[in-house]
């Protein structure tokens, strides 16, 4: 998975669990883009410091998804969301018992999941 993806997902996941300071700073890198240089100039504090709080916040984002795996779970589940749409699509093609067959054991395996 591509880096700034899987951090917009723990983000997006874990989040609110970061403190307001940290959210505020990983929220200027990550989101809106701002360099180390203006999150530092902006909030007052060097370049290291806020370099220093997004490993720390990427390291606490990475250790919840490490014991919680809801990124992990939810990127499964929507591969099989996919895939059940996939087989809807082929509905007109193919037999209608098997195609219903498939989606039963994809969502049978969606539940267990959850």
């Amino acid at each position: 998975m591509e880096e700034i993806v899987k951090q917009a997902l723990l983000y997006d996941f874990y989040g609110e669990l970061l403190t307001e300071h940290q959210k505020s700073i990983y929220e200027d890198y990550a989101l809106n883009n701002l360099s180390l240089s203006e999150i530092a100039r902006e909030r007052g504090i060097s370049r290291q410091g806020v370099h220093d709080l997004m490993k720390r916040c990427n390291k606490i984002l990475d250790d919840y998804e490490y014991r919680l795996h809801l990124v992990e779970k939810f990127l499964h589940i929507k591969d099989k969301i996919n895939a059940i749409n996939q087989l809807t699509q082929k509905a007109e093609e193919e037999d209608l018992q098997v195609i219903m067959k498939s989606i039963k054991q994809i969502s049978n395996e969606i539940l267990e999941e959850l």
